[in-house]
């Protein structure tokens, strides 16, 4: 009888714990290239309208794009800023995306620098329903700015712009700084600038993992200031660790091309780095 029960305790708890053992092969599973999503920093296109600058985003095969706030929407928005847009106007570029299929989940702010004009960005980014703002507040604003990132419902990644840019934000230990006690802070990674920093970016994405909200794609020719932008696959960045990195944290945001040479005629280079990109995803 004892015999009998002792089985009747064992096998139940036996098939737990080799239930318990599949998971890790079903997580590598789920992170296959389709955890992230590749999109285009319309950065790259800033020397375009809006209008003219989601259709290259669309001709290079992608389905989200980052808008920034600064980026002039041409003269069917009366040639202002994007950050200048009135509700209508904001309806009007949802229209546009809408049209295009495509998705902007992510804002780049560069122009906020008061209480103000921060209010006034996350006013426009739930506009136009973007899920989070890509900047690089001061340090007097990081309270300020979560704040409203909480009040919105917007989060904020945290951007790192190159040491020589004067970012505070340029190495990894920065981010983690500023995201300390503000719950609302996430960062956005960017391979170019890490590099032109002098930074590891693979290491730097290890520094960041958990809290990796997006990734600003780009490859350079050497490490330090003087670094030119080049091709994806054909500079220095080692992408097939990077890919591995991502697949190793679980990452599931945008990676965004964000080219910034060739600027008068880059789409071919965009259309490149989305497909090098993508071809070494597992």
């Amino acid at each position: 009888m004892k015999k009998k029960m002792w089985l009747f305790v064992a096998v139940p708890v036996l098939l737990l714990v080799m239930g318990s053992m599949v998971k890790s092969p079903v997580r590598e599973l789920s992170l296959k290239k389709s955890a992230w999503r590749m999109g285009v920093a319309l950065y790259s296109f800033n020397r375009f309208p809006f209008s003219i600058s989601l259709e290259k985003a669309k001709a290079a095969g992608v389905k989200y794009v980052e808008g920034f706030d600064f980026h002039k929407m041409g003269s069917d928005f009366g040639d202002k800023a994007m950050t200048d847009l009135s509700p209508s106007e904001a309806k009007t570029v949802k229209m546009l995306l809408r049209d295009k299929e495509l998705k902007m989940k992510s804002m780049y702010v560069g122009t906020a620098q008061t209480e103000a004009d921060w209010r006034k960005a996350f006013e426009l980014a739930k506009s136009l329903k973007v899920q989070y703002l890509v900047t690089e507040p001061k340090r007097e604003h990081w309270d300020l700015v979560d704040e409203l990132a909480g009040e919105f419902r917007i989060k904020v990644a945290l951007h790192q712009h190159s040491r020589e840019a004067g970012s505070i934000y340029w190495h990894p230990d920065s981010v983690l700084s500023a995201i300390k006690n503000h719950p609302n802070f996430g960062a956005c990674g960017d391979l170019g600038h890490w590099v032109r920093s002098g930074l590891d970016p693979v290491e730097s994405l290890k520094k960041l993992d958990g809290h990796l909200m997006s990734l600003h794609l780009k490859d350079l020719d050497a490490y330090g200031q003087s670094a030119k932008d080049r091709m994806v696959g054909e500079g220095i960045v080692d992408f097939e660790a990077v890919v591995a990195e991502l697949g190793r944290q679980g990452f599931d945001g945008e990676v965004y091309v964000e080219c910034e040479h060739n600027m008068e005629d880059n789409l071919k280079d965009v259309r490149h780095a989305v497909t090098f990109f993508d071809s070494l995803s597992p």
